[in-house]
């Protein structure tokens, strides 16, 4: 009996893993747009003119970044441990920087810094636009991976890096496009179009 048993909970683990770390091929859409860097469903788009802003993720999380322009859009995409957790680069062009930080607990001397997620930020530019992608890991399962490097140059849809297990990715793009997603919408990296620039 203990043995059937554990047969089917390491089968259901090897069938979960599997699932989560497949990467599917996605048909990169062409043209002046701005695809989705995660799989996941749209939990929140903030209008900003601020500098810095604090991206909330789930009940506790939370992570402050710097804006890109005067005015924009940060859009956040939760995703769930049935979502592919591959990244892909929003747009074609040279990767500006690359800024890992990492995450901390709760702090009664600091209730700022309080719960913040770890994080990985990457600044992409062209010559029409400049983006950032915020990648975001949970508490429990801290595990950021970063495929590029700064001034390296990336394609529209390439895999750019992964997070494990729940995670969320939020990006930052100026206020002068016109968005194609809304709240709740469901998206897939590098497929789906969040916004077309004018």
């Amino acid at each position: 009996m203990w043995g059937a048993i554990f047969l089917v909970i390491t089968a259901a683990l090897v069938l979960f893993l599997l699932n989560f770390y497949r990467d599917p091929k996605r048909t990169i859409p062409k043209g002046s747009n701005i695809v989705a860097p995660a799989d996941g469903r749209v939990i929140s788009i903030i209008d900003t003119t601020k500098a810095s802003i604090m991206v909330k993720k789930g009940l506790l999380g939370k992570i402050k970044t710097y804006t890109i322009s005067k005015q924009c859009y940060v859009i956040s995409i939760f995703m769930s441990p049935f979502n592919v957790h591959i990244n892909r680069a929003p747009i074609e062009g040279v990767v500006k920087s690359v800024k890992h930080t990492k995450g901390s607990f709760f702090r009664a001397y600091d209730l700022e810094k309080s719960f913040e997620n770890e994080k990985n930020e990457i600044v992409i530019q062209n010559k029409k636009i400049k983006v950032k992608v915020i990648q975001i890991a949970g508490f429990l399962a801290r595990r950021i991976k970063c495929y590029v490097k700064a001034n390296q140059k990336v394609n529209k849809g390439e895999r750019i890096g992964m997070i494990a297990l729940g995670s969320q990715t939020s990006i930052i793009i100026p206020r002068g496009v016109e968005l194609k997603v809304n709240a709740n919408d469901k998206v897939k990296a590098g497929q789906t179009i969040i916004a077309s620039l004018r």
